[in-house]
C-alpha cells in the first residue's frame, strides 16, 4: 500500500472516496507502513498519526464484528 503524504506530513483522509470506513486490513497495512517508515519510533506527529490509525482500526474491527453478527 502506498501512502501519499502532503507537504506538511499529514496523511490523507481515512475514509474511502464514497465516504465509507476502510477495512481493518487496509488500516493495518497503513499502520505497518508507518512503523516501517519511522523505524518503529513514534514521537510527536507520528505518534498522533499512529493513535488515530489505531482508533480507526479498532472501529473497523468492531464494524466487521457487527456486520458478521
Amino acid at each position: 500500500m502506498t501512502v501519499v503524504v502532503d507537504k506538511i506530513g499529514a496523511v490523507p483522509p481515512t475514509s474511502s472516496p464514497d465516504g465509507s470506513l476502510r477495512s481493518a486490513a487496509a488500516v493495518n497495512a497503513e499502520i505497518r507502513a508507518l512503523l516501517l517508515r519511522t523505524g518503529g519510533w513514534l514521537y510527536g506527529e507520528t505518534r498522533d498519526e499512529y493513535e488515530r490509525l489505531r482508533a480507526e482500526w479498532a472501529a473497523a474491527v468492531r464494524g466487521g464484528v457487527a456486520e458478521a453478527a
